[in-house]
């Protein structure tokens, strides 16, 4: 049974906020994950106790012992979503619900105790209510929220930790590619993989990402953006980049997106963009698709555009792919129709420039 206990988040004022001059220069061109805001959400679990001290506090280092667990067995999970300003000067948050319910699901998964939905949905607004004023204004900035907890015990030891620490930190945000880029050039990755049959590939953990950084850090040496990884079996699938969901679109319209299997992870903006695109009518199928149909759908032009999306890119053009003994352009490029009208409709709800039909978004004040 899920626990429902909900917590009095206690607050200490940071005595040193960063001055209203200083954050207005932060404020803008705030890059992407560089600044941070005053202050911090914290709440402990111990075995036997469960979940307490509820604290929002200054943000500030963490002091931690070097038997610590996760040090050691990598016991940590994070999440990432996004406060936006709305046109009336307030704030809103997009689908936090559904983060919620993937944190506790990636908790599972690595075997820490699932932070129960409303205690988690309570640190992130009692955060955004704090530092409200660190929320940017202008096309495409948002406050980037940070939830994410780690086994805190000291112990050596290969088991289950048996005290946890969350913490959710926040940082205002811009553009996640530099320049705002109109497409990404994609590397497809040779030698490594990024989740197996198994895995912790459907979790969001932070082994995932580090497994993906030497094929990235190859990207950035073959002068792409990111790298796509194909599945582990036979390597022959696309599966996803190294922190974006991947969709296909075809001369008819239609859309492919990698199917759920495990090994991919079960991406909030993915799974917003299915919903729009079957709310118009669109043709969209979730189904394998492999790097040789890939390369012959764009060379023959049945391939018009492909896209990536995720909470900090949200969707960006993929206009070329390379690999080993193979480069490619898909259309012409650049961003494609289809791409462009599905951004534009989740944007527009974010922000609350739209009708919210799915009840995705929350206003906070």
């Amino acid at each position: 049974m899920e626990d429902t206990t909900i917590l009095d988040f206690e607050f200490e004022a940071h005595t040193q906020p960063v001055s209203e001059v200083d954050r207005a220069a932060l404020l803008a061109n705030p890059g992407f994950g560089k600044i941070f805001t005053d202050h911090m959400a914290v709440i402990r679990y111990t075995e036997g106790k469960g979940w307490h001290d509820a604290r929002i506090e200054p943000r500030r280092p963490i002091q931690i012992d070097p038997a610590c667990a996760v040090l050691h067995y990598a016991q940590e999970i994070f999440e990432g979503l996004k406060a936006y300003r709305t046109p009336d000067g307030g704030a809103a948050l997009f689908r936090a619900e559904s983060n919620a319910r993937r944190f506790a699901e990636s908790a599972e998964r690595l075997a820490m105790p699932p932070l129960p939905e409303e205690m988690f949905l309570s640190s992130i607004r009692e955060l955004v209510r704090v530092d409200r004023n660190w929320i940017p204004e202008g096309e495409g900035a948002s406050l980037y929220l940070r939830p994410f907890m780690f086994a805190s015990e000291t112990f050596l030891g290969v088991r289950p930790a048996k005290e946890y620490l969350y913490m959710v930190i926040a940082s205002p945000a811009g553009a996640y590619f530099k320049g705002g880029a109109p497409s990404v050039t994609l590397w497809v990755s040779e030698h490594y993989t990024r989740a197996a049959p198994g895995g912790t590939g459907a979790a969001k953990c932070g082994g995932n990402y580090a497994a993906s950084l030497v094929a990235q850090a190859e990207a950035i040496e073959k002068d792409c953006d990111q790298v796509v990884f194909l599945d582990a079996v036979e390597n022959r699938y696309v599966e996803e980049l190294g922190g974006m969901n991947v969709f296909f679109v075809f001369e008819d319209g239609s859309i492919i997106t990698p199917p759920l299997s495990g090994t991919i992870l079960p991406g909030i903006t993915r799974e917003s963009l299915l919903t729009l695109a079957r709310a118009e009518g669109i043709d969209i199928r979730e189904e394998r698709y492999s790097i040789d149909q890939w390369k012959a759908d764009a060379a023959s032009g049945k391939l018009r555009e492909a896209f990536a999306c995720g909470t900090a890119a949200v969707v960006t053009p993929i206009g070329r792919v390379r690999g080993t003994g193979f480069d490619f352009t898909i259309g012409n490029g650049g961003p494609g129709m289809l791409t462009g009208k599905l951004r534009e409709q989740l944007v527009a709800i974010q922000r609350g420039t739209a009708p919210d039909p799915h009840g995705w978004v929350e206003r906070l004040f």
